[in-house]
Formats: C-alpha cells, structure tokens, sequence
C-alpha cells in the first residue's frame, strides 16, 4: 500500500491517493503544530444563504376565546369554543384569537388561513387524551395517502398562519406513547406499569391499551395492503398517534415564543410549507418519550429556526423529505434553511438529517448552536433504499458537550444490518441506483467538543462513498477517536483530536483525501 507522506517542522499530513480499499489502516498524528496546506480537492462547503422568509400578515381583529364560551378551569371541553373563535375571525378576515391565562382543556384545533392564535403568558392549552376526539383521516401528500389520526394543531393549504405568545401546548401524549423500560428507573417503571395499560410478551415495553400493542402488527400490515378503509383500523386507533402539530402545504407560517411539551408522536412538523419561521420556542419532551421529536422540517422551503432551545426524547432539530419510492416520486427536497442560535439538551441528535431524506436536502446553514448532553450532535443518517441527494450543507460555530455517542456522525447504515453483515458491511456487492442515497459537498467548521464516546464516524456504502466533507477547524475530546470508511475526497484542516483509547484515526476505503490532525 503506497502512502505519501509530507512532514513538515510539528505537523503530519497524510494524504489518501485513489484506490486505498484494504482493510483499515491507522493513521495518528504523531507531533503538534501548524497544519500543513493541502494540495488535494476538497469540499468546497456550501455558501450562505440569501433567501428571504417571508413573514405572515394578519388583519387587526382581535378576539378572546373566553368570548366564545371558553372557560379556562382545566375540567370544561373548549373545543368547540376554539372553533366558534377561528369561524368568527375567518368571517372577518382573519385576526388574532387570544387565548387569556387559564387552563384550557380542548380537543383538536384546526386552523384557518389568516389567524394568529396568541397564548398570553400564564395560558396553558391541554389536549385532551380520548382517542375518539381525534378521528381517523386519510391523509393526502401529493397523492400519497395513508391513515392517521388527526392531529391535535393542523392546517392544510393555507397562508399566514402563526401561534405566538408566552403560554404552553400539552399534547397530552402520554395518553398515547408506549414506553420502553430500559429508559425508566425502577421506581417510574413500577409506577408507570401499576397505572394501567399492558406489557409485551418480554415485559420490556409498556402499552396505554391492548389495542395500541396490537396495532403494532395490524397497522403496519394494512398499510402494506394499501388499505384505506377507516373501519379498519379503528380498532387500533389509539396505536395510530399523532403528530401534534402538522401543517401541510402552508405558506407563510410562523411559530414564536411558546412551549411545547408531550406530544403523542413528533412535536412539530411542518409539511411541504413555504417560508417558516421558528422563533424562540421551547420544547420540554420527557427523555424517555417515544418519537418526540421537536422539530421535523419535512419537504419545506425557506425557513429559518433561530433562538430555540429544545429537550426531547428523539431528535432535536430534524429535516427530511419523504421515505424510499414515495419520497423520490413526490421529489420535494427541504432547502434553503438557516438554523441559528438554538440550544439541544437531551436529544437523539442536535442537528440531524434524514433518515427520510429522499426527496433531497440541500443549501442549509447551521450557525451558532449549542448541543448539551445528545446522544450524537450532528447526525446524517439514511440507508439502502432511500435515495435522494443531501449536499450544499454548513455547518459552523458550534459547541458540545457530554454526547453520548459521535460528536459527528454521517452513516448510510441506518437501520440497515441485513443477514451476516455487519453494519457498514455489505453481504454482497451492490451496484447504485435509485435508491442510493447521496451525502455530498458538506463543511463543518469551528467546532469544539468537550467529551464524547466517539469523535467522528464517517461511513459511506461501497458503491456510492460520502463525498466532499470538510472538517475545518475543529477540536474534539473523547473517548475513541475518528473513523472514516468509504468516503471520496475528505480533507480535514485544522483537526484536533485527543481521545483516551484506540488510534486518533481509522480509515479504510477511502480515496482523493488528506487527514490531518494537530495537537
């Protein structure tokens, strides 16, 4: 095997040359000083965005829901108050509907164009945990359609929508969520099972209903049939949790200043919507609950999400586009997006993309962010049959802290260990196709983490390596340190890396690149 070494006073620079595809090879800075310039390609990264986001407008009509019967005792149904309310100023317009410091206990909410609902500090709205307030529908994503319940907030094909204020959003999803007990303590695990509900045959994952535990197998088998028939799957209605908040096909949506917490399913997921604005939102999910994301940008167009801080039991801050071949056919990738300011506490993944990404994600800025005890920080997961093409992604000025597993992951092995292969293994050769999905053209720059398992995890497919990453100006303290595998044209400048076990660097079938690392 044929390396070319460049050593210059303090520093070693390994350069990649093409066809390097044996078994890893270890690679370790050996001194400390200044990076050496490197003369192979490398990510050109992608450049700020100059997208504008448009910004929602309202008529200035002003309600109170307490004028439309709405009493905020924390015992008194208001959903139909809610709808008398958004009616009212629909008449007119559209306006703002306020919602006065109370309890408010309701049923779903579905929004019209041209409304703000606006929760006064000291408002808390409380979605009510009975199933049969949140009836079954089929939902329609450009002609893909499948059956869901409705969701708590939603709103579809509207313009200037918003929900601000101070006040708080209970999706009342414990009602709805299973729980496994490995992520409980005995004394909440013993409680949670002496409150109700069943257990699995293992005794390991805790149920709301025996209807939600078989829906698990009945759901997902219907589906495969193509069935929309909605008498069929209310049986399972309560396994069928939904989203809390869902807008699809909205223009001009903002959602500032409020706290969301224990949603059913994921938090917030905005749908093939033009120019969202984030601002300022509070997320507060329990570690424990089930496909909490906070935010899932799915297959929108300008966004920013900025000044957030975010604490969930999944991922933090999410953009996908769609699954495999339904993802593909509708082809509308998440782009232009700028993601400032935010703060992650226990999440999944801080930054992520994917794992649904086929539709593509691309001309994104991450800046100025802070992820605090997440499983990983940044996260670019997608599988074998996803297709789609992540590329013209930054990501800069970032700090991290205490992350359980990679600082930095981007792996095509997401859920993907298929029979006597091991993850990041193919059992066989695989030739691209349309379901290869692509990660390209990405710079991350001006990172420190302090303490993590694992520093970087850089891993590819075989027929279709990552591509085009850059590492610029970063500095990691962890356990184990960098891996790279099946990548093309990765350069790092500036790396720094201390890590207490095992090599600074592995790498194996990797091409066109230059790692360097400095103490």
């Amino acid at each position: 095997m044929l390396f070319f070494w460049s050593i210059a006073p303090f520093a070693l620079q390994i350069r990649i040359p093409h066809s390097m595809n044996s078994a890893p090879v270890r690679i370790a800075a050996l001194a400390a000083g200044l990076l050496v310039g490197a003369a192979l390609p490398s990510a050109s990264g992608a450049v700020d965005p100059t997208f504008r986001v448009a910004a929602p407008s309202f008529p200035s009509n002003t309600v109170s829901l307490a004028d439309h019967g709405g009493v905020g005792d924390g015992r008194t149904l208001n959903t139909a108050a809610f709808e008398k309310a958004f009616a009212a100023l629909s008449e007119r317009g559209g306006g703002t509907l306020v919602v006065p410091r109370g309890f408010w206990l309701t049923g779903p909410i579905r929004f019209r164009s041209r409304i703000n609902l606006h929760l006064e500090r000291g408002a808390l709205v409380r979605f009510s945990d009975d199933p049969s307030l949140y009836p079954l529908k089929v939902t329609d994503i450009k002609g893909e359609k499948q059956v869901d319940s409705t969701s708590p907030l939603s709103g579809e094909d509207l313009d200037d929508i918003a929900i601000t204020g101070q006040g708080i959003l209970d999706g009342g999803g414990d009602a709805w969520r299973p729980v496994k007990k490995g992520k409980l303590n005995e004394r909440e695990w013993k409680a949670l099972v002496g409150s109700g509900g069943v257990l699995d045959a293992k005794g390991g994952v805790w149920w709301p209903s025996q209807s939600a535990m078989d829906g698990a197998k009945a759901v997902g088998e219907l589906r495969r049939q193509g069935c929309l028939d909605l008498a069929a799957y209310e049986p399972y209605h309560r396994f069928l949790r939904p989203r809390m908040l869902r807008f699809i096909g909205c223009r001009r949506v903002l959602i500032e200043g409020v706290t969301f917490r224990n949603p059913p399913a994921w938090t917030m997921n905005p749908t093939l919507c033009e120019d969202v604005s984030v601002l300022g939102v509070h997320v507060s999910n329990a570690a424990w609950a089930q496909n909490s994301d906070a935010l899932d940008l799915e297959s929108c167009r300008r966004a920013v999400i900025r000044d957030c801080v975010f604490d969930t039991g999944d991922d933090g801050i999410c953009l996908k586009s769609g699954k495999d071949a339904a993802g593909r056919r509708i082809g509308i990738p998440t782009e232009e997006v700028l993601v400032e300011g935010c703060t992650v506490f226990h999440a999944h993944g801080g930054f992520v993309i994917g794992s649904e990404m086929s539709g593509g994600v691309r001309n994104v800025r991450v800046s100025n962010c802070t992820f605090l005890g997440t499983d990983i920080g940044l996260r670019f997961k997608s599988a074998r049959g996803r297709g789609g093409v992540v590329e013209k992604i930054l990501v800069e000025d970032l700090r991290m802290e205490d992350i359980t597993a990679a600082a930095v992951d981007f792996n095509m092995y997401y859920g993907d260990k298929g029979a006597g292969e091991e993850p990041g293994e193919a059992a066989a050769p695989v030739r691209p196709d349309e379901g290869t999905p692509h990660f390209r053209d990405i710079r991350v720059r001006n990172l420190v983490c302090r303490g993590a398992g694992t520093a970087v995890v850089l891993r590819g497919l075989p027929e279709n390596p990552i591509r085009d990453i850059t590492l610029e100006n970063v500095s990691f303290t962890s356990r184990n340190g960098i891996s790279v595998k099946d990548a093309d044209r990765v350069v790092f400048e500036n790396v720094r890396m201390d890590n207490s076990e095992g090599e600074p660097v592995t790498a194996s079938g990797v091409e066109h690149s230059v790692l360097s690392l400095v103490k």
